[in-house]
């Protein structure tokens, strides 16, 4: 046995010298490598120390301790672990984004509105003249904070529109990290201000889960609101998850600038409590959404400013496009579609309703970039600008075309599919146009000019009228080339990677244990050397989809289908089979503005882009394609109310999204509020949605029972006992229970007729009245149920909020009847809410 081991031993010897030699030049390189994945700053284990980490693995790994543990603390010594820090010199990142606005809007890319917030970001950085967007508000905005494509994270349409595949249900998964949490776990902090569409308005509310959220997509201070739009002077606000009421007791609110003051004096905390701590500020305000809010001020400044139409507008955008360099000299402006009305064909009431139309939106737009702009000082005021990374986009997608033919004072009446307001009704609301007795939009002719050079509009995925955005980018520090252009063709998801380049910083491997998906973008910092002004873009193939539209580019050539009916018919169109749209096929190296179709003239380029197309669609989740937009607005989804008839409140419970709300619309309902009445007497609101735009109230004024409907802010109803506000009957409730009833009978079948209510107290009826027509489609967007008191704006004017109930509310119960509308009328009033959500 001995002998057998001596004739082993020989073998072993070696085989452990090899080893050992192996081992020996290995581990320096372990070492090497263990050293590049932590880099610690400053002496181990004292509470100063910081570590820079790979990434490649967030969070990292827990660094091991690596002092000593005796039995006494004299004789052991402690180790504080190292905190988490970017690399040394990364930049801060402001990255900031406005609210459909096409190409021509901002004067910074020939536009006649001025920005000259935006115009220093450009002269001090650089102008980007083909960078694109998806041509819709959520799926931009998902692709821009993760770095993918929107059907790669869920989001090829809007949330209100998602279905069970995965390049549909709306929600970004663990799988895709936000930039939010990358930059988070390398050690910055990160902040986001303003719109958040990036939530499925099911999750909404106070019992969340809020991973979907942006506190829980790596966001660590929330101040926006959520869904697709707010209404500026009282919007639906949340700090974090919380809702908030800033705009209480003070005049003159306004969103655009109290998001501006928030974001100031995030920065100037954090500056003071951190002041070596690099943030990344996501900054998305509302404007130029509708509705079109600004202060008055601004819409002052462009009085008389739109006079000579919009044809005119798209010849002076042009010319001032050509006049910056900012599109090529040979590029041609394409021709005013027959689809809408030329401007001499006008009244003069029309003409002076529209140009006044534009005036409230060139301010809002205007009003947007000064906010904007105070924000970009805080930064250099810190000290901070020189190694600030700024990149401002204007426009999540074109213009938008939801504001009719003719423009609304009230957006929530082209939602409910009232397309053509009177002439007079729209006259009656010039002055307002704009404050907050209104919630305006206007005329897609406006929009379509607003996109100059290019046709179509926001929702349109196949032309640049939808897709192409101006950006501009800043980093003094970096970016020598100041006031310089990039013809680059890139897109909204070369964000990501462009800032994770300017950091410093890997995409991870590993997020939480979770795999994640590639990041689908290239970084676009190698534009940012001048000897790269004319280098060949990076990007050389990107697919756009939305609503079947699709478009292909690809070194230069773009094939797109030709959209066969425009955005602003309400869906109810007869569609094509997606294989049978006809397609377009342009050059745009020497065709900027997709000007001329070339199809008929090189057929096998275009099914060589057709092909190219297909493969993308595959790799990138946009299969299957669907234009059947009314038909996929009824797929189940998930939802808080679905298949409940009975609702039941108690006590004071404001704030509830509409989405978790009782619907009474287009059905038999009844609200009975079982009350208590104090000695004294009592008032306020019992039960409320919506307000001033639209919706209902049920209250008591002045001790005596109300029922208010406000159909669209164009006629009110009211139920009440007694005579107006006085109570010459008798009818204020006496201090004790009481039991208060809306029954409320439809005169269906179909969406927005009429009924009859009646309302009693105490099982006597006090009231009785029929109104001709109801609310179809959308009773609120940005309002929210309230019960026992008004958190928002008034359903009519008879009281001042929050008009807080001062009884007590014991029980309140809603009972719904079932819909009386078709299937096909459901699937119209599913895709009313979701354009109006968009």
């Amino acid at each position: 046995m001995i002998a057998e081991q001596d004739k082993c031993r020989p073998k072993q010897k070696w085989l452990l010298a090899t080893g050992l030699a192996t081992l020996l030049v290995a581990f320096p390189a372990l070492l090497a490598g263990s050293a590049a994945a932590q880099q610690i700053t400053g002496t181990p284990g004292t509470p100063g120390a910081t570590m820079t980490i790979d990434g490649k693995q967030l969070p990292p790994e827990p660094p091991k301790f690596g002092g000593v543990i005796n039995e006494t603390a004299k004789d052991s010594k402690p180790y504080w672990p190292p905190s988490v820090a970017p690399p040394k010199g990364a930049p801060n990142v402001l990255l900031i984004m406005t609210d459909d606005q096409g190409y021509g809007v901002s004067g910074t890319f020939g536009g006649v509105i001025p920005t000259p917030n935006m115009d220093r970001i450009a002269n001090a950085g650089l102008r980007y003249t083909q960078f694109n967007s998806t041509a819709l508000c959520s799926p931009t905005r998902a692709a821009l904070i993760t770095g993918r494509n929107h059907h790669s994270v869920g989001y090829g349409v809007i949330g209100e529109m998602s279905t069970g595949y995965p390049g549909y249900n709306s929600v970004i998964g663990q799988e895709s990290a936000t930039i939010g949490t990358i930059l988070r776990d390398n050690g910055y902090a990160t902040s986001w201000f303003g719109k958040n569409h990036n939530t499925p308005t099911y999750l909404y509310s106070a019992a969340g889960p809020f991973d979907q959220w942006p506190i829980g997509m790596g966001f660590e201070y929330f101040y926006g609101f959520m869904g697709g739009e707010t209404d500026q002077w009282t919007p639906y606000l949340f700090r974090n998850t919380t809702q908030v009421f800033p705009w209480i007791g003070k005049q003159n609110y306004n969103l655009i600038t109290d998001m501006a003051d928030d974001a100031i004096n995030y920065m100037n905390g954090l500056n003071a409590a951190a002041p070596d701590k690099p943030f990344f500020v996501y900054y998305v305000p509302g404007g130029t959404h509708s509705p079109h809010q600004p202060r008055k001020e601004w819409i002052d400044k462009f009085k008389g400013k739109f006079d000579m139409g919009w044809e005119k507008l798209r010849e002076q955008i042009f010319a001032n496009q050509k006049k910056l360099g900012v599109i090529p000299e040979n590029t041609q402006l394409t021709p005013w579609p027959d689809t809408l009305p030329k401007w001499d064909s006008l009244s003069f009431v029309r003409k002076k309703l529209y140009a006044r139309e534009a005036e409230v939106f060139a301010g809002y737009a205007a009003y947007t970039d000064y906010e904007i702009g105070r924000v970009i000082q805080a930064v250099q005021d810190m000290g901070k600008l020189d190694n600030t990374l700024i990149i401002y986009i204007s426009g999540d997608n074109g213009t938008s075309a939801e504001g009719t033919l003719e423009g609304t004072p009230n957006q929530m009446t082209a939602y409910n599919a009232i397309l053509d307001l009177p002439e007079a009704e729209l006259m009656l609301n010039y002055e307002a146009w704009g404050s907050d007795k209104t919630y305006p939009h206007m005329s897609v002719a406006w929009s379509w000019a607003f996109d100059t050079p290019f046709k179509w509009t926001k929702q349109v995925a196949s032309h640049f009228g939808g897709t192409r955005q101006g950006m501009a980018i800043s980093w003094p520090g970096r970016i020598k080339d100041a006031g310089g252009i990039r013809s680059q063709f890139h897109h909204i998801i070369d964000i990501v990677p462009t800032i994770l380049e300017a950091c410093g910083i890997a995409a991870p491997a590993t997020v939480n244990g979770i795999a994640q998906k590639p990041i689908e973008g290239v970084s676009m910092a190698y534009t940012f050397d001048k000897a790269n002004a004319n280098a060949p873009s990076k990007r050389e193939t990107q697919y756009f989809e939305m609503f079947a539209n699709r478009g292909i580019y690809n070194n230069g050539w773009y094939a797109a289908t030709t959209p066969p009916v425009p955005p602003w018919v309400l869906g109810t169109a007869k569609l094509p089979e997606i294989n049978d749209y006809k397609w377009e096929l342009y050059n745009i190296t020497e065709d900027f503005s997709q000007n001329n179709d070339l199809a008929a003239k090189n057929p096998d380029k275009l099914k060589e882009m057709q092909a190219l197309f297909l493969t993308e669609a595959a790799k990138y989740q946009v299969l299957p394609l669907d234009n059947s937009v009314l038909p996929r607005l009824v797929t189940p989804r998930p939802s808080a109310t679905a298949g409940r008839s009975v609702f039941t409140f108690k006590g004071e419970n404001a704030g509830i999204p509409d989405g978790n709300a009782p619907s009474i619309l287009n059905k038999d309902y009844t609200i009975t509020a079982e009350i208590t009445v104090p000695q004294g007497g009592a008032e306020g609101m019992i039960a409320t949605l919506g307000g001033r735009f639209g919706g209902y109230g049920l209250y008591l004024l002045k001790g005596k029972p109300v029922f208010s409907y406000n159909m669209l802010n164009l006629k009110r109803y009211r139920w009440e006992a007694g005579l107006g506000s006085r109570d010459v009957f008798g009818h204020a409730l006496k201090p004790g229970k009481h039991t208060i009833v809306f029954d409320f009978k439809y005169d269906g079948p179909g969406p927005g007729k009429g009924g009859t209510g009646v309302l009693t107290v105490d099982g006597k009826q006090v009231a009785k009245k029929s109104m001709p027509h109801s609310i179809p489609f959308l009773m609120a967007i940005d309002e929210t149920f309230d019960i026992g008191s008004d958190t928002r704006t008034a359903v009519d004017d008879s009281y001042k909020l929050p008009f807080r109930f001062t009884g007590k509310i014991d029980k309140l119960t809603y009972k719904l009847g079932a819909t009386q509308m078709t299937g096909s009328e459901q699937k119209l009033m599913r895709h009313a809410l979701e354009r109006a959500r968009d």
